[in-house]
């Protein structure tokens, strides 16, 4: 099962590039990996530079999509995008976003802005 879970986020994962690729972002990074988790792409929009989580599932027997990305999983992404940023030269006046691209069934929902900012 566990196999089969990854293989179909990574189909998502692929799919939701080409579609952010399709509204003008520009990829920087799919499945960025750091000691402290794992952000499913890096991308920038204009100024942006934008953190995306990518969620799906067939149907809503358990939630919309974007509901999978709670406060938790949030403060792992804020944290990841921290060590992203620090390794890679960008500074505190980047203008940062944390967007989501939910899948439910075959619709695709981008949702900009989808979280701010999550401390510790």
């Amino acid at each position: 099962m566990e196999k089969n879970k990854r293989r179909i986020g990574s189909r998502y994962e692929k799919q939701a590039c080409e579609y952010l690729k399709e509204q003008g972002y520009h990829i920087l990074e799919l499945n960025y990996r750091c000691k402290w988790g794992e952000i499913d792409l890096i991308a920038k929009e204009g100024a942006y530079l934008v953190f995306v989580e990518v969620k799906y599932r067939s149907d809503v027997s358990f939630g919309i999509p974007e509901e999978a990305v709670d406060k938790r999983k949030q403060r792992v992404i804020s944290r990841v995008a921290d060590y992203y940023c620090m390794t890679k030269g960008y500074t505190e006046v980047t203008p940062c976003r944390f967007d989501v691209v939910a899948f439910l069934g075959d619709k695709v929902h981008l949702i900009r802005n989808a979280f701010f900012y999550v401390g510790r």
